[in-house]
């Protein structure tokens, strides 16, 4: 299953994220961010469980914005698994 979420708050424009069987991570893609730490993050990510991803992520902060790209891709994990 593959979902797509539009961040808030953050440089990325775009997070896509596909889970496999037992919700496992597949694939992350950023649009935009800083390429170099959003390819670390997602690359980190697969082989994953959504679960286990987003109780590392969630609620990291980039520059006092109270969000940043591993946090929206965090919330956007919550969101497809709430589809899956």
């Amino acid at each position: 299953m593959t979902y797509t979420y539009i961040p808030v708050g953050v440089c990325s424009r775009q997070i896509t994220v596909t889970l496999g069987e037992d919700e496992i991570i597949e694939n992350v893609e950023f649009v935009g961010g800083c390429s170099g730490n959003t390819q670390g993050v997602a690359k980190l990510c697969i082989g994953k469980k959504a679960s286990e991803v987003i109780d590392l992520l969630k609620g990291i902060d980039c520059n006092g914005k109270g969000t940043s790209c591993p946090d929206q891709l965090a919330i956007a994990l919550s969101e497809a698994l709430e589809e899956y």
